[in-house]
C-alpha cells in the first residue's frame, strides 16, 4: 500500500510505530522519543494527519488537575495567612487586635482575623482568644499539607479542602489537559517502508521554485479542495477605533479640521474660561482628578484678571457674574481635563479673529465609579464653528447633517442648560422607535468669548463616544468595549 500524500512528520511517526510491536499503544512521550522530536505540537499534528488517512487510531482523555495558583505558590513558600497569624499569636503573652494590626498590613490583618474566627479564635475585649488551640493547629496543618501536595488529579483531591480553597482568591486553579494515545491500524501496518522515506514535499508553487530545476524531481502535496476550510482570522481595527475613524472622516468631509492637545490642563482653562463658578460641585475632588505634580500651572495674568472680572461682577458683558471672590490660585491648579472644550477654548483664544471649524475626538477624565454606564476615562466628541453670522439654525442644521451621515436621520433638539452656552440644547436621535439623548450643544455665552477677544458667535456641541458606541454596537454595558474578548471582537460588524 502506498502513502503518497503523507507529510514528512507523518511518515516519520508511522515508520517509528511500524518498527515496534503492532499492538503497542503509544503515548506522547513515546512518540517524541521515537521520532526525536521536542515539540509536542508536531507529534499531535502528525498523529491527526495519520488518523485522517485511517493509518492510526487515536484515543483522547481529558483530565482535570488541581494546581497551585499565584497566591497558592506564595502561601507554600511563605506560609498561609492564617498560619502566619496563628504563629504570631503563639509568640505573644497577650495577643491583641492592636498588636496584630501593628505587625500585619491592613490587607492581611482584616482577612486574616476572619480566617482565624472561622477556625475558632474569638475576640474578647480587644484580645484574640483561642477556644481549642490543638484543633486550630491541626486544621492549619491540614490546609498547609494540602497545598504542598499539589498538583493532584481532581479525582484524588479531598472534597472539603477543594471547597475551602476554591472560595479563596488565586490559591488553587483547575487545569484541564488532554492525554492522547495512538495505535497502528491494519492499514498503517500495511504501508510499505519504502513509501515512508522523508523527501522534499512542495506545498507552495513560487516564482523562485519555477526558476530552478528542483521542482522537476520534487514531490507535490495534493489537496482535497472539496473539504471545508476554516475561516481565516485576519487583523482588524477595534470597534472603538473604527468608530473614531468613521467620525473623523465625517467631520473632515464636512470641512472641519482636527484638534489634538494635552490631557493635563489648568483649572482656569478647564473651568474658569467656560464660566463655571469656582464653587461648582464639579470642581470637587470626588469629581475631578487633580494632580500633585506639577503643583501649579502658570497662566497669563491678564487672562486671569479678565476671568476675575467676569466671575465676580460680569465684566463688560452686561452679566452680573457669579459674585463672591475669584481665586487665581484655584485657576492654577493642575488637573486631568474633564472635557475637550478646554483645548478648543484655548485654540479660539489664540485665534480670536479667524473663522474656523474644528473638531476633536479624544480622551477625558472624570472621577466616576465604574459601572455599566460610567467609566473614569472615556472619549468625547466635540465640534466647534466660529464665524460671522453663525446662528442657532446653522447649529441645528450641522447637527442633523452629522447624525444623518452617522446613520441616524431623525434628530431633534430640546432646550437645556449648560454653564457656558446660551441658548443650550440637548441632542436626541431616534433609535429603535425611541428618542435617545446623545449630547449637548449651544452658543458660547459672552462671558466665555468676550474676555478672550472673540467677537464672532461660537457654535459648539459634544457627546460621549462610548455612549454612541453602545448604540451602534447594541451594548447595554459600557465595560464590554474594553474587555479583551477576542471572540466578541471578531464578531463585531465592520463600522
Amino acid at each position: 500500500m502506498g502513502a503518497p500524500n503523507l507529510l514528512n512528520p507523518e511518515r516519520r511517526m508511522l515508520r517509528a510505530m511500524q518498527l515496534s510491536e503492532a499492538s503497542r499503544t503509544w503515548d506522547l512521550d513515546g512518540i517524541l522519543a521515537a521520532c526525536e522530536w521536542t515539540d509536542q505540537a508536531v507529534a499531535v499534528g502528525a498523529g491527526h494527519g495519520l488518523q485522517n488517512h485511517g493509518l492510526v487510531e487515536v484515543t483522547e482523555e481529558t483530565l482535570r488537575e488541581i494546581r497551585l495558583d499565584v497566591a497558592g505558590e506564595q502561601a507554600v513558600e511563605a506560609g498561609l495567612l492564617e498560619a502566619r497569624l496563628w504563629a504570631w499569636m503563639g509568640e505573644q503573652e497577650t495577643a491583641t487586635m492592636q498588636g496584630l494590626q501593628s505587625v500585619f498590613e491592613r490587607h492581611e490583618a482584616g482577612p486574616g482575623v476572619g480566617l482565624l474566627k472561622q477556625l475558632g479564635v474569638g475576640i474578647e475585649g480587644g484580645q484574640l482568644v483561642a477556644n481549642d488551640p490543638e484543633a486550630i493547629t491541626k486544621a492549619i496543618g491540614q490546609r498547609t499539607s494540602f497545598l504542598q501536595s499539589l498538583p493532584l488529579d481532581a479525582t484524588d483531591v479531598d472534597g472539603e479542602m477543594l471547597k475551602h480553597f476554591s472560595s479563596r482568591k488565586q490559591l488553587i486553579q483547575t487545569v484541564e489537559r488532554t492525554v492522547r494515545h495512538w495505535r497502528l491500524t491494519e492499514a498503517g501496518e500495511a504501508v510499505s517502508p519504502d513509501d515512508l522515506q522523508e523527501t522534499m514535499v512542495i506545498t507552495d508553487i513560487t516564482p523562485e521554485l519555477l526558476q530552478g530545476e528542483d521542482w522537476k524531481t520534487a514531490e507535490f502535496r495534493s489537496f482535497d479542495v472539496t473539504l471545508e476550510a476554516t475561516t481565516p482570522r485576519t487583523g482588524r481595527s477595534h470597534p472603538m477605533q473604527a468608530l473614531i475613524e468613521r467620525i473623523r472622516a465625517i467631520f473632515l468631509e464636512m470641512g472641519f479640521s482636527e484638534l489634538v492637545d494635552d490631557y493635563v490642563q489648568s483649572a482656569g482653562w478647564n473651568m474658569d474660561a467656560l464660566f463655571i463658578p469656582q464653587d461648582h460641585p464639579a470642581r470637587e475632588m470626588q469629581d475631578t482628578f487633580y494632580l500633585d505634580q506639577p503643583s501649579s500651572i502658570d497662566l497669563d495674568e491678564g487672562v486671569m484678571q479678565a476671568w476675575k472680572a467676569i466671575h465676580e461682577h460680569g465684566g463688560e458683558t452686561g452679566s452680573t457674574g457669579w459674585g463672591g471672590s475669584y481665586s487665581t490660585e484655584v485657576s492654577k491648579r493642575p488637573l486631568l481635563r474633564t472635557h475637550t472644550t478646554v483645548n478648543t477654548i484655548q485654540y479660539l483664544a489664540r485665534h480670536p479673529k479667524e473663522a474656523c471649524r474644528v473638531f476633536s475626538v479624544d480622551r477625558v477624565f472624570r472621577k466616576e465609579a465604574i459601572d455599566r454606564t460610567h467609566l473614569p476615562e472615556f472619549h468625547q466628541i466635540e465640534g466647534i464653528i466660529m464665524e460671522e453670522g453663525a446662528n442657532l439654525q446653522m447649529l441645528v442644521t450641522t447637527l442633523k447633517t452629522f447624525y444623518a451621515k452617522m446613520g441616524y436621520p431623525e434628530v431633534r433638539v430640546r432646550p437645556a442648560y449648560f454653564p457656558y452656552t446660551e441658548p443650550s440644547l440637548e441632542i436626541e436621535v431616534k433609535w429603535r422607535g425611541k428618542w435617545l439623548e446623545l449630547g449637548g450643544a449651544g452658543i458660547f455665552r459672552p462671558e466665555v468669548t468676550e474676555p478672550l477677544g472673540i467677537t464672532s458667535p461660537v457654535l459648539a456641541w459634544g457627546m460621549g463616544l462610548e455612549r454612541l458606541a453602545m448604540l451602534v454596537l447594541g451594548l447595554d454595558d459600557i465595560r464590554q468595549l474594553y474587555i479583551s474578548d477576542l471572540e466578541w471582537l471578531r464578531n463585531q460588524p465592520i463600522l
